[in-house]
C-alpha cells in the first residue's frame, strides 16, 4: 500500500503548537454523533441508567460524553467494562458496543453489571479521526495526568465511582488508513520515519502481556469465527509486526502503553481489531463480529463465576 506522505512540517522535525494548529485545521466532519450516535444513547433510556461523565472542551454542548450503566447492579454479580470508540474513525467499535447494548446487555444484566462508554472520542467520530484536536492519541494516553481529555474524562469517572471490574472489552478496527493516513502523520508529527505495517485480514484480538488470559482470547476468536474471518499471521508469524500467540492473539504491554484496556485492574482485558476495509466484509458484519466479542466474554465470565 503507498504511504501518502503528511504535508504538514518539515522532515525529521517534530511539530510545534503552529504544525498541530495546521493540521487541526485540516481536518472536517464527515459524520455527526447528533445523527448516529447520541440517539441511540437515548433509546438505551428506561433500560439502563444515562449518565454524562464531562464534555469535550473544543465544544461541549456539542460534545457531551455519556456512560451507560445496568440496572440493579449488585455487588453479587461479574462486572463489564465494555469501552468504544477511543479512536473515532473506527466505526464498528461505537456501532458495536451500541447494538450489543440495544440488543442484548438488558438480559444480560439481569446477570451481569454492564457499564459501558460507547463513544470516548465523539470529536474523532465526527471527523473520522485517531487523535484528539490537540494530535494526541487518546489510545496512548490512559495514565496519570493524561494529556487527553478523553481519556482522562473517564479515568476520574471511574475513580469516583469506585467500581471493581472483572472484564474489560476495548472495541477497535485496523484500517488501511492506518498506514494512509495516521503513520504519515504520526512520523511528521514526532519527526521520525515509519515504515509502512502489514494491515492483517481479519478479525484479531489483543491481550494484555501482563496478565495474559490465553482461554479468554480463544473463547473470543472461536465466537468472532462464526460470524467472520479471523486474521492469519505474516511469514514472520506476526500480526502488525507483534508475534502471534494464538490464533488471532497478539499481546500488547497494556498498562505501560497507556491502552484503555488497561486503566482497570480488571482480570480478563481485551482490544478487538476489526479489519473493515476487507473485500469479505461490509458495515454489518464489522458490527456484529464486535457484538459476537461482548457476548462470548459475557459467557466466559458467567462461567467462572460458577466454577468458584
Amino acid at each position: 500500500m503507498t504511504e501518502i506522505p503528511c504535508s504538514i512540517g518539515s522532515p525529521g522535525v517534530p511539530w510545534s503548537d503552529s504544525e498541530k494548529v495546521e493540521w487541526l485545521a485540516d481536518q472536517a466532519v464527515q459524520r455527526t454523533v447528533a445523527d448516529q450516535v447520541y440517539p441511540k444513547v437515548e433509546q438505551l433510556r428506561g433500560r439502563f441508567e444515562i449518565f454524562q461523565y464531562g464534555a469535550l472542551s473544543i465544544d461541549p454542548k456539542r460534545y457531551p460524553l455519556y456512560v451507560v450503566r445496568s440496572l440493579n447492579w449488585s455487588d453479587e454479580k461479574p462486572t463489564l467494562l465494555l469501552t468504544g470508540g477511543v479512536h473515532g474513525y473506527e466505526t464498528s467499535g461505537v456501532q458495536g458496543a451500541l447494538r450489543y447494548l440495544h440488543d442484548h446487555g438488558a438480559i444480560d444484566a439481569e446477570r451481569i453489571n454492564i457499564l459501558s462508554a460507547p463513544c470516548i472520542s465523539p470529536w474523532g467520530y465526527e471527523t473520522t479521526n485517531r487523535w484528539n484536536p490537540k494530535a494526541i492519541d487518546p489510545n496512548r494516553s490512559f495514565h496519570a495526568d493524561s494529556p487527553s481529555e478523553e481519556a482522562a474524562h473517564l479515568m476520574a469517572y471511574l475513580k469516583e465511582q469506585g467500581h471493581q471490574f472483572d472484564a474489560h472489552i476495548d472495541l477497535h478496527e485496523t484500517t488501511d488508513t492506518d498506514n494512509t493516513t495516521f503513520r504519515p502523520a504520526l512520523a511528521a508529527r514526532d519527526g521520525v520515519h515509519h515504515d509502512n505495517w502489514h494491515i492483517p485480514d481479519g478479525f484479531y484480538t489483543v491481550d494484555d502481556a501482563a496478565k495474559p488470559t490465553p482461554d479468554f482470547q480463544r473463547t473470543i476468536i472461536e465466537a468472532v469465527e462464526q460470524v467472520t474471518h479471523v486474521a492469519v499471521a505474516d511469514e514472520h508469524g506476526c500480526i502488525i509486526g507483534e508475534s502471534q500467540q494464538q490464533h488471532g492473539v497478539i499481546e500488547y504491554a497494556a498498562r505501560k502503553l497507556g491502552l484503555c484496556m488497561g486503566m482497570t485492574d480488571a482480570r480478563f482485558v481485551t482490544t478487538t481489531e476489526v479489519y473493515p476495509d476487507s473485500p469479505k466484509v461490509d458495515d454489518e458484519i464489522c458490527i456484529l463480529a464486535q457484538v459476537a466479542t461482548v457476548r462470548a466474554a459475557v459467557t466466559y465470565l458467567l462461567a467462572q463465576q460458577e466454577s468458584t
